[in-house]
């Protein structure tokens, strides 16, 4: 079997798009733009999905924050049994404040401070995924000055071929910064052992994001498996999880989205015979598409034989298209059924910001109300105030209500920590 037919939280009514049963139109009315408009019914679809994809063995979900760390969605993934995954001490204490316990919570990341694994260590989180040989004897340092015992994994590097969007979303292969280097992981296996203050608990790998072959996740498995057994040979009777990370892609324009079915009768046969619980990171198929940029046209203009839809938004709010030439359906909220080709443009001073280029698209005028679909991953969690522009508000929707869930940015909140009378110091 494959995905089946995916829960679409955004549609059309009478030609006006709605989230789930929420017009937005309406809440881009009361909240104002640019807005970003989750749908809490696709992120429960995702989430169910892929926890059935792998009931074929004791397994953990562990939705991963870079790609959207939003209270409400992790306080969602909560309420459905599943867990988290954080990169730094910034997202593991939003993890704690959303509710999650320390066994909940998985710490990764590929550079992380003294301070960050202490903070871990002191959470007593499920695991720490170390990287290096020099971050598992840092950590065993940490671990014994708090008079505490660190459970360990090791983050492998299984140096396999990846197929993935672009450059810059590959993790696993040969030479990249990420992870243990395969050839070394017995090594470093041998002195996570020796530390009196950590206990090696598991494998873990991460190949990279927006994967949709199964190919991968099959060849990465098969290195963890044999690694375990090697592990296991030397004395490494407490390895319990076998971590092989997230990267599953979703739809944006014609992709192919990972076969579920298919995933499971090609992974979990390599794990049922080692006793071990699969562990899975996902993150942007669990959000991504469960997310909607809203935005309002301020101008149409005609430059040098083009012409361009400059909207309140841009890159500021959504980093994908100008930093990895990514590609987001845009509509109009309320379409006219003429459509036009246009530059998308935002209003930063920047001639790389841009949400489409060469778009054929509905044709909208100022005032007008467009929808950039798919943003749920890498949208919000990676704007900025770049030209001194207040965060976007977040809403969530939740059949037929919604709620506001982060305000939008004041100007005061621009300059709150800057210091207005500097104590000078020699």
């Amino acid at each position: 079997m494959g995905q089946g037919v995916l829960t679409a939280g955004f549609s059309r009514v009478d030609n006006a798009l709605h989230c789930e049963g929420v017009s937005v139109e309406r809440i881009a009315g009361e909240a104002g733009t640019p807005l970003f408009v989750y749908s809490a019914a696709t992120i429960r679809d995702r989430f169910t999905r892929l926890d059935a994809a792998l009931e074929g063995v004791p397994h953990r979900l562990h939705y991963t924050l870079k790609a959207n760390a939003n209270r409400a969605i992790l306080e969602l993934v909560r309420s459905m049994g599943g867990g988290v995954d954080v990169v730094s001490g910034g997202e593991l204490y939003r993890a704690q404040q959303a509710g999650f316990r320390g066994e909940d919570i998985i710490f990764g990341g590929v550079g992380k401070t003294a301070a960050e694994l202490r903070q871990a260590v002191e959470a007593d989180v499920l695991f720490i995924n170390a990287e290096s040989e020099a971050e598992v004897r840092l950590l065993d340092s940490i671990a014994g000055e708090l008079g505490m015992r660190a459970r360990l994994s090791l983050r492998v590097n299984p140096e396999i071929t990846i197929e993935s969007a672009h450059e810059y979303i590959k993790t696993g292969e040969k030479g990249h910064k990420f992870g243990i280097p395969y050839d070394d992981v017995v090594h470093v296996g041998k002195v996570a052992l020796q530390c009196r203050n950590l206990t090696l608990v598991g494998l873990d790998m991460h190949l990279g994001s927006q994967l949709s072959r199964i190919d991968p996740y099959r060849a990465g498995t098969q290195r963890l498996v044999q690694l375990h057994s090697e592990l296991v040979a030397l004395g490494a009777r407490d390895i319990r999880w076998l971590d092989i990370g997230g990267g599953l892609g979703v739809r944006y324009d014609s992709e192919e989205p990972p076969d579920l079915g298919r995933f499971g009768e090609e992974v979990l046969p390599l794990v049922e015979g080692t006793g071990l619980t699969l562990v899975m990171e996902p993150g942007r198929f669990i959000v991504g598409n469960a997310g909607m940029l809203v935005a309002r046209v301020l101008y149409r203009k005609r430059s040098g034989g083009k012409d361009y839809v400059i909207a309140d938004a841009g890159m500021t709010e959504l980093l994908r298209p100008s930093h990895y030439g990514a590609y987001h359906r845009i509509e109009a909220v309320i379409r006219s059924g003429d459509t036009a080709r246009v530059d998308v443009v935002g209003p930063i001073c920047e001639s790389g910001d841009f949400l489409a280029l060469d778009r054929e698209m509905d044709q909208v005028g100022p005032g007008d109300l467009l929808a950039i679909y798919d943003v749920g991953a890498y949208g919000a969690v990676m704007s900025s105030n770049y030209n001194a522009r207040p965060r976007a508000a977040e809403v969530m929707v939740d059949g037929d209500r919604w709620a506001l869930v982060t305000e939008r940015e004041s100007l005061s909140d621009l300059v709150r920590h800057e210091i207005a009378t500097p104590s000078w110091r020699s």
